[in-house]
């Protein structure tokens, strides 16, 4: 492991619970108190690309976490990018460049091509920060796909990172969606979740504080906020 600086995390219990833009906020305000800090997510998958001034693609959402950093985007912050062109097909982009468009099956048996290519970027990157936010994908929780999974709890350890859990309550079943998630994280990795977000929390929080002290004697870890 070549980490130069240090790292946080921040993964979900799904698609779609807010962690792009909690990454983006925590960038801002690490920015805002002085620090040299950029966004790191090894592999996005989205239909439309960013084009930066070099000619590259990269995901739109590290884009406006670069800007939240005061930066320019960067191929690295995002090094590899899926494009869906079809049922379980994509153009796949490497650190900018289209390399083709794979089945998801032949994309999986590249997994140690495209781990090494996440991680040049990331080494790279991190010697021009003091502090790299990370961004998982999906959840860490997918055990269909764990043995190829480069972009959650690999990635966390690669970086040596702590590790967020971000839950969106609007779903309902938030504490469920934990419990699941952090049970079914690899016992090797579990250790590395120091603790949990609930998003999109609106309303009394008298009515939500019982749950969480309960589920707080369930998994001994807090949930840090809301």
């Amino acid at each position: 492991m070549a980490n130069r600086t240090k790292c946080i995390m921040f993964q979900g219990t799904g698609s779609g619970v807010g962690k792009s833009v909690l990454v983006a906020a925590f960038c801002r305000v690490l920015w805002q108190k002085g620090l040299r800090v950029a966004p790191f997510k090894a592999q996005n998958m989205a239909l439309n690309s960013f084009v930066t001034l070099d000619g590259l693609e990269m995901g739109r959402a590290q884009v406006y976490q670069a800007e939240a950093c005061g930066l320019l985007p960067d191929v690295r912050m995002n090094p590899i990018l899926l494009k869906p062109t079809g049922d379980s097909q994509s153009q796949v982009i490497l650190m900018g460049k289209p390399a083709g468009n794979l089945a998801a099956r032949s994309y999986y048996s590249s997994y140690q091509e495209n781990l090494k290519v996440v991680r040049q970027a990331f080494d790279s990157l991190s010697r021009d920060f003091d502090l790299l936010v990370l961004e998982g994908a999906g959840s860490p929780a997918e055990i269909n796909l764990q043995a190829t999974d480069l972009v959650n709890m690999e990635m966390a350890a690669y970086a040596d990172a702590p590790v967020i859990i971000v839950g969106d309550i609007d779903r309902g079943g938030v504490f469920a969606w934990f419990k699941g998630t952090y049970d079914l994280i690899p016992e090797r990795h579990r250790a590395r979740v120091s603790g949990f977000i609930i998003n999109k929390f609106r309303g009394d929080i008298s009515l939500l504080s019982p749950g969480i002290a309960q589920f707080q004697q369930i998994i001994p870890l807090h949930v840090l906020g809301m």
